[in-house]
């Protein structure tokens, strides 16, 4: 965490929807994603929702969330078909809101 508060420049936060077949399997949000953003070094949450899409939040430095919107919108889990990622509510955040990422039930 001590990082992402030393980190320069504007912490970001955005919500995110991904559209495909993206609940393949359980494992797409609390395994693939959670690992991407822990690689990142970004805070949030992700949640299948039951429209069959996955929805969730992320927060942290300006250039780790967009690492992780692309990865959001052309990566995703191995087993997964991306067909849109939708964002939302992108804004300029003074702190985190979260202290790790996690998944939602």
């Amino acid at each position: 965490m001590s990082a992402l508060a030393k980190a320069s420049g504007a912490l970001k936060s955005v919500d995110y929807e991904v559209f495909g077949r993206v609940q393949v399997s359980h494992y797409f949000p609390n395994q693939y994603t959670e690992q991407e953003a822990k690689k990142l070094g970004v805070v949030g949450w992700v949640k299948n929702t039951s429209q069959g899409t996955v929805t969730g939040q992320v927060q942290g430095p300006e250039e780790k969330v967009n690492e992780m919107k692309s990865w959001l919108s052309k990566v995703g889990s191995p087993s997964s078909r991306i067909d849109k990622t939708s964002f939302s509510n992108e804004k300029e955040i003074s702190k985190l809101d979260f202290s790790d990422f996690n998944t939602r039930y």
